[in-house]
């Protein structure tokens, strides 16, 4: 799976079961990524309107049924359990710090995985989200 996450200055992803923050340029650019293609569970779909979600993959339990070149955008699940299946990731910093319970805890460096492009952009709603592509 191509694994999509966004996090803050602190890896954190969500407080309380909820995204915390988002950003309307950051979807359009999902969507341009993934040709429309994504999977998701219900929590994350709502943010997109019916006519961008129309070949969303909707399953709560997204991550262990996606598979190979399949894109996934984890905002709620925690991403570690499913680590091994991981072809590439795309982490997106929101470059804010926010209150989080839920962290992206898949220690990168030690599980080989490499930075092989970084890429500023201005958001809608922020100054400057910044992407991070891993591959193995």
């Amino acid at each position: 799976m191509i694994l999509i996450v966004c996090t803050d200055d602190d890896n954190g992803m969500a407080f309380a079961n909820r995204r915390q923050s988002q950003d309307r340029l950051l979807r359009e650019r999902l969507l341009r990524l993934s040709s429309g293609k994504l999977w998701l569970n219900a929590y994350s779909a709502k943010q997109f309107s019916p006519e961008e979600s129309a070949d969303f993959i909707i399953d709560e339990d997204f991550l262990e049924h996606a598979g190979a070149n399949d894109f996934c955008f984890a905002e709620t699940a925690d991403p570690a359990p499913y680590a091994e299946r991981i072809e590439k990731l795309i982490l997106y910093r929101w470059n804010r710090r926010y209150p989080a319970s839920l962290h992206f805890s898949i220690p990168l460096a030690e599980h080989g995985w490499k930075l092989v492009s970084t890429e500023d952009f201005k958001g809608h709603s922020h100054e400057t989200i910044t992407e991070e592509v891993y591959v193995k």
